[in-house]
């Protein structure tokens, strides 16, 4: 028997709008009502409509998460993974649930991530990064949506966002390994109009110039983040007559593809040419050699964008960008030790 909030009322010999404030905890109720109440709903086995507790409380304790862009993320890409993974479990703990929105028609339909929000009545959104972002996810932003980005600077009336300090991330691989007596560096980054590359390829310029060093435009490829791109980054810097002593690659992927691309040219890591990556995804602890990296906090990445959409949710408060520090984890892959 599928009972509503009326026949709990009529048990309890109480009002319908009684017994949705003790369901939702509003309101001033006795607690010999309130005592009540919840024996009938207890013994009743009473489960309260969704739509119906959505309209009384104006909430859903449902999320948004959106993996932007007409290039985006992957649901496997390792450094997000762990990063919704751990924002996953945050958001549960606060009360949420998670609805995941598609983006693989927008370039044709033009289609509307606020009004699929208006539509399954989400209390805010959590906006994962990816390439050519589209319109719809700053007319997301725009509106009185909460919505937390990672990776992705976003101003609205009721957003913010958290990322890793990219310029400062590159400057310790820099720092690093002129304190370990390498001058000579290149540097692989990934698409050149994105704003996570163009903040790494800032840091590496600007600690170069500070460091004296120069900048080679040969030892400067560009990628897609990703493997493939990362071993033709490296092909084309090995072509040079004479190489560099260490090469940055901004992602861990372009990383491994640099990899490969050494090792297939006959040349040993750290001894011929040193390799450092960005995320310290799990792979980095496995490969040949092992991939000295720039760890990015994933688990706290996470954890504070659930409390910043939670706060945002509510209350009024505005919250200001957060920037999380990085540790630079160095393995085999490029010699020297961490100083």
């Amino acid at each position: 028997m599928n009972l509503t909030i009326k026949d709990i009322a009529l048990l309890a010999g109480v009002s319908p709008g009684t017994v949705s404030k003790i369901i939702n905890n509003t309101g001033s109720i006795s607690e010999a009502t309130k005592k009540k109440v919840l024996k009938i709903i207890t013994e009743t086995g009473y489960q309260p409509n969704f739509s119906a507790k959505s309209l009384a409380t104006k909430k859903s304790n449902l999320i948004g998460v959106i993996y932007a862009g007409r290039i985006n993320v992957e649901f496997t890409h390792p450094f997000f993974m762990e990063v919704v993974t751990s924002f996953k479990k945050t958001i549960g703990l606060l009360g949420y649930d998670i609805l995941m929105f598609s983006n693989e028609h927008f370039h044709q339909d033009n289609g509307s991530y606020l009004a699929r929000c208006r539509h399954f009545h989400v209390d805010g959104c959590l906006i994962i990064t990816g390439e050519e972002i589209e319109d719809a996810i700053y007319e997301l932003v725009e509106s009185d949506i909460p919505c937390i980005g990672i990776d992705l600077e976003i101003k609205g009336p009721r957003s913010s966002y958290v990322m890793t300090d990219n310029i400062n991330l590159s400057r310790k691989v820099v720092e690093h390994l002129y304190l370990n007596s390498i001058r000579e560096i290149g540097f692989i980054g990934g698409n050149q109009d994105s704003a996570i590359n163009k903040l790494r390829e800032q840091g590496f310029l600007t600690a170069m110039s500070q460091f004296g060093l120069d900048v080679k435009e040969k030892w400067i490829q560009y990628g897609d983040f990703h493997e493939e791109s990362g071993f033709a980054a490296m092909k084309k810097i090995l072509q040079e007559t004479h190489l560099p002593q260490a090469v940055y690659a901004a992602s861990d992927m372009m990383a491994f593809g640099a990899m490969r691309a050494i090792k297939e040219a006959g040349l040993r890591m750290p001894e011929d040419i040193r390799l450092i990556g960005c995320d310290d995804i799990d792979a980095c602890r496995y490969s040949d050699p092992k991939l000295s990296t720039v760890r990015q906090d994933k688990e706290k990445l996470g954890k504070l964008s659930a409390h910043m959409l939670n706060d945002l949710i509510n209350s009024e408060c505005e919250l200001k960008p957060v920037f999380i520090d990085s540790e630079l984890v160095v393995r085999e892959s490029c010699g020297g030790k961490s100083i």
